[in-house]
């Protein structure tokens, strides 16, 4: 498990095929906090990746900085882990924890779109644009039954509505190349959110 960044897309030569990849910057990650299981009822670490000013950090996350003797960062997670004794305050952790390791999971926050309609959100093929069809093509149609229901919208009903800005995990991912000299890592595919958008890296559940 890592915390990065994407980069961008472009891609590689791989088996005299060209292959789309993502690149993240991922690490230097930190280890800022320990929670254990006698004292928080649980194992956990929490990581913090990209470093940020001291003016614009809070004073309870500047007392984990300076605990663990490390700058300001911006992105912090937890994580439970099995084993704490495997981690210490302020220790490092780089892009080499993916060696050996070919597929991976990764989430981030989706690209946030706005209000979108029923045919953008939920693939709806929208009404004829035919005869007989008036200045309702793109419109999701009834959204409730008659009196016999008392007219309420059933739960889950697909509407028009907020798109995007959530989180999404893809999984098996498939790990082309890591550079640990420049802390980067490169992905077949593409993985949510923006450039620059933070991401969260870990070992596929799936695959091996």
């Amino acid at each position: 498990m890592i915390l990065g960044k994407k980069i961008g897309m472009t891609q590689i030569f791989e088996d005299e095929k060209l292959v789309p990849v993502t690149v993240i910057e991922a690490g230097p990650n930190f280890v800022v906090q320990k929670k254990s299981d006698d004292k928080d009822g649980y194992n956990a670490i929490t990581l913090a990746y990209d470093d940020k000013k001291e003016k614009n950090t809070i004073k309870p996350e500047m007392g984990l900085f300076k605990k663990a003797g490390v700058t300001p960062k911006r992105f912090l997670k937890e994580f439970k882990v099995e084993d704490l004794a495997a981690f210490e305050l302020g220790q490092e952790i780089n892009v080499d924890v993916f060696e050996g390791i070919e597929f991976v999971d990764i989430s981030g926050t989706s690209k946030g779109k706005g209000t979108a309609g029923v045919m953008k959100r939920h693939n709806f093929g929208g009404n004829r644009a035919s005869h007989g069809v008036s200045r309702n093509h793109r419109l999701g149609g009834s959204n409730a039954g008659g009196a016999a229901s008392n007219s309420n919208v059933p739960k889950g009903k697909k509407m028009a509505g907020r798109l995007g800005n959530e989180q999404v995990t893809v999984q098996n991912l498939k790990l082309v190349k890591y550079d640990a000299e420049n802390n980067l890592l490169l992905v077949k595919g593409a993985v949510p959110g923006p450039k620059n958008g933070y991401l969260i890296i870990k070992k596929s559940v799936k695959k091996y």
